[in-house]
């Protein structure tokens, strides 16, 4: 390789899982979104590209939950040419898509992730279900073991995700320590705060 630091990583996947670090897989998808109460009927947007395994690994949600949807199956193709090869572009309608649903859910954490969830909490706190990925493959793992009934799992679930819902809290601030504090941007305490107080309500009322 021309640099050093661009060699194939060995990468451990299952403890990367166990840390949180992976994305939700559809069953996993499914059976928290079940967990939750999310209504079987409801439309589920998936803002995303292809995904990997396609139709056939997607199954395991869609049977589940039938009303599935992309924007390949939402558009006609002659109006999804305009933007087709250009990736961005289709990155800039699953934002907008996001940004507008009822209840935005990611299964992965990344930087639009991030950024479409401050986004909607500058909009007025619209409901974010902010998935704790560690949290939950554990109890996937002992739900799956027989160690945990259906009720159970999903009543944990549930309580553990009930202040996880996109409403307004404090951003974690780490001096000197950017890596580790609350992302900005997914939580923009700060100019929320001067939004409330500029419109004669204070923020620190509602947490």
């Amino acid at each position: 390789y021309a640099y050093p630091w661009w060699k194939e990583k060995v990468i451990n996947s299952e403890l990367k899982r166990k840390e949180g670090l992976c994305p939700l897989t559809p069953e996993e998808t499914a059976l928290t979104l079940s967990a939750l109460g999310i209504d079987r009927n409801v439309q589920i947007y998936i803002a995303a590209g292809e995904i990997y395994g396609g139709k056939r690994r997607l199954k395991a949600l869609t049977d589940v939950f039938p009303n599935v949807v992309r924007k390949e199956t939402l558009l006609d193709s002659s109006d999804l040419s305009f933007c087709k090869n250009h990736s961005s572009q289709m990155a800039a309608l699953d934002y907008l898509i996001s940004l507008e649903s009822d209840i935005f859910v990611p299964t992965y954490y990344g930087n639009m992730a991030k950024v479409v969830e401050g986004h909607r909490r500058f909009l007025g706190f619209k409901k974010t279900i902010e998935l704790n990925r560690k949290f939950l493959v554990k109890l996937i793992d002992d739900y799956y073991e027989g160690l945990l009934s259906w009720e159970v799992f999903s009543t944990t679930v549930k309580a553990f995700h009930a202040t996880r819902m996109g409403g307004p809290k404090r951003r974690l601030v780490i001096p000197n320590k950017p890596k580790e504090e609350d992302y900005f941007y997914a939580n923009p305490y700060e100019c929320l705060q001067l939004l409330h107080e500029n419109s004669g309500n204070s923020l620190e009322e509602t947490i």
